[in-house]
């Protein structure tokens, strides 16, 4: 079965898509092509804007969410040009994710911008979207989704961990031994990853994202701060099954406790060190997570935005010496393309009927086929 998978995650930077070839299994899809349209800038600040409350927002999202649909067509005919091999006919259907821009599970919803009508009548190929919904109507955080693709694709004989470094990092724990029961494997959002850095970068460089942790490196961690970052955020804290995204961590978050901060110091922050010191918030709450369930030492596979940023893979390291800390690559899956091949993934398992989340991950109270299916 041939089938897209297409995300667009809380960095906001493109949409990136694969085709994928999958056996009947599902497990260890080949994946025959990958593409990326990048958002346009003024597409990406009405999303930023969409996540909170304003004007005419119902009309704006609609119109976002149209433009969404169409360069999601453009990453489509630019898989079929880099894998002419495969028919469109013969593509069973495409997994949207869409673009979230609410997540809150605790009032009973998660809303990601799309039009899958739209893009099913753009690509002549059916269309798998609003994976989310049916997790949250189940009692479930309807996230993190890719523990269970994880778990299908990455499973093995030792202890891994997989770490997706998007806007938000999440984690899927992974007990050895090839496919456990569902109710071993452990996932949930750890906290922010390159939301916050993404923010801070803009604001000072210009710069949409840091690359190669220039901006970072040219700072030093502020420990004071570091601290009181940790500190200061219950959510941190809380057990799992848990979930979070730009509803909490966002530009006001950081800015009140930078705030905050600067009224008990009398010390002088530079936005390089602010920049230094959100790397290791990043790494720290992600080593903190992985040291409380996963113990002291095993595999650590990152992917993700995140996993070509060398200072924060050696912050990651830094903090889990007990781990070998590698891109998702060294398994077969480049790291860019992990979790668009988790949509094709959790398409693939719509088609065939089976169920997508693990209710000991998300806290649903069972299985359930996620999505909705828009015919071609």
């Amino acid at each position: 079965m041939f089938v897209i998978g297409l995300m667009s995650g809380t960095s906001l930077d493109a949409i990136d898509g694969v085709l994928a070839e999958f056996p009947p299994s599902g497990r260890h899809p080949r994946t025959l092509a990958h593409a990326s349209v990048a958002l346009p800038a003024s597409l990406r600040e009405e999303l930023l804007a969409l996540n909170s409350p304003g004007a005419d927002e119902l009309h704006r999202a609609a119109l976002a969410s149209i433009a969404l649909a169409d360069l999601s067509a453009q990453v489509v005919d630019a898989l079929q040009q880099a894998a002419p091999q495969v028919p469109r006919q013969d593509i069973r259907a495409i997994g949207s994710h869409g673009q979230t821009v609410r997540h809150q599970p605790q009032a009973g919803y998660t809303l990601q911008l799309n039009a899958p009508a739209r893009l099913a009548e753009n690509t002549g190929i059916a269309v798998v979207a609003d994976f989310r919904s049916r997790d949250v109507a189940a009692g479930g955080q309807g996230a993190p989704l890719v523990p269970a693709f994880h778990q299908a694709i990455f499973g093995g004989d030792v202890l891994r961990v997989v770490l997706n470094l998007g806007g938000i990092a999440n984690i899927s724990v992974l007990p050895p031994d090839g496919l456990p029961s569902a109710g071993t494997v452990i996932g949930f959002d750890t906290g922010p990853a390159n939301v916050l850095l993404d923010l801070w970068c803009l604001r000072h460089t210009g710069r949409p994202y840091d690359a190669n942790g220039r901006f970072a490196s040219a700072g030093q961690v502020r420990h004071a701060l570091l601290d009181f970052l940790l500190a200061s955020e219950p959510w941190l804290g809380a057990a799992p099954p848990k979930s979070t995204g730009r509803d909490l961590f966002h530009a006001a978050w950081l800015d009140s406790r930078l705030n905050d901060f600067s009224a008990r110091s009398d010390s002088t922050l530079s936005a390089a060190d602010v920049q230094a010191t959100l790397v290791a918030f990043t790494s720290r709450t992600v080593a903190d997570a992985i040291h409380r369930h996963a113990g002291q030492q095993g595999e650590l596979y990152v992917c993700g935005g995140g996993a070509a940023n060398p200072v924060l893979m050696r912050a990651l390291a830094d903090c889990l010496p007990g781990f070998a800390v590698r891109p998702t690559d060294v398994l077969g899956v480049p790291a860019q393309q992990v979790e668009a091949l988790a949509f094709a993934w959790l398409a693939h398992a719509h088609v065939q009927g089976m169920p997508g989340n693990l209710p000991a991950v998300t806290g649903a109270r069972g299985p359930r086929i996620l999505g909705a299916y828009y015919p071609a």
